[in-house]
């Protein structure tokens, strides 16, 4: 399938590592030329060294969208490359450990800059370009604690949550621009970080080591689902990627949900 996205700018951020970098990848690979997000110029070299195929446009753009200064420094950085933004993909987001009874409140304040505010900040940078040409994609990566949130880590649920109804107020704000916003919401991924974090803990629990039980056992205990297995990065990447297209101009404030059925909801 041809997603018609050549000629299309992707802005990508966080995609230095994890699902943001698959994401990069894959857009480029489908023709689009991608700014790869990254904070520092170390981090965004390492990214850059990793791109082995030369036919795909990936520039790096770097910036601390933690800060007004920082996204404005992004914006920057894209136009000396003479680039616009019409699709935006704000996969940037952490998260940050913390229990009611013990979170303070800059703890709260951080967990919304981090996984709120970076989003709004580039949203408003990149939807002037978008109504002016009356076509641009916002994809917003969320979580599927958004709704079904856990005891633990309230500030990074609550956070992700504003972030997820945000998104469908922009998609109303936006209304006739040719313009849409979707969340993208995943539950656990297969990642590096997540499987170290469950290798200490099946230690501690006296789980088996191997790459089968130790999935096996992290479906079971907290990710129950009717697949029986974690998401991989490049499936998630496979659905921002068809939201970025033109193909999915009638999909529009939607929150998706890439959990193989974790979520019974309907």
């Amino acid at each position: 399938m041809d997603l018609h996205l050549n000629g299309k700018t992707a802005l990508v951020s966080g995609a230095h590592r994890g699902t943001g970098n698959v994401i990069a990848t894959t857009l480029a690979a489908e023709g689009a030329t991608v700014a790869l997000h990254a904070f520092t110029q170390t981090q965004a070299d390492e990214a850059m060294s990793t791109m082995a195929d030369a036919g795909m446009k990936i520039v790096p753009v770097v910036g601390d969208i933690l800060t007004d200064a920082g996204a404005h420094q992004v914006m920057e950085q894209l136009a000396e490359h003479g680039l616009q933004v019409d699709i935006l993909i704000n996969n940037y987001g952490s998260a940050l450990m913390g229990k009611w009874d013990s979170l303070s409140t800059e703890q709260w304040i951080e967990a919304t800059n981090v996984n709120l505010l970076s989003a709004v900040r580039l949203i408003q940078h990149c939807t002037p370009h978008m109504k002016a040409q009356q076509w641009g994609r916002i994809i917003n990566l969320s979580t599927i604690g958004d709704h079904q949130p856990n005891a633990i880590m309230p500030h990074y649920y609550g956070a992700k949550a504003a972030l997820s109804n945000a998104s469908v107020s922009l998609a109303r704000e936006l209304s006739h621009t040719g313009i849409t916003v979707n969340t993208v919401s995943p539950g656990l991924i297969h990642t590096a970080e997540v499987e170290y974090a469950y290798q200490l803990r099946a230690r501690k629990k006296g789980w088996n080591l191997d790459e089968i039980s130790l999935q096996d056992a992290i479906v079971q205990h907290d990710f129950p689902n009717p697949c029986g297995r974690l998401a991989t990065r490049e499936e998630v990447a496979d659905l921002v990627v068809f939201l970025s297209s033109p193909r999915a101009g009638f999909i529009n404030g939607q929150n998706i949900r890439v959990d193989g059925g974790a979520v019974r909801y309907v």
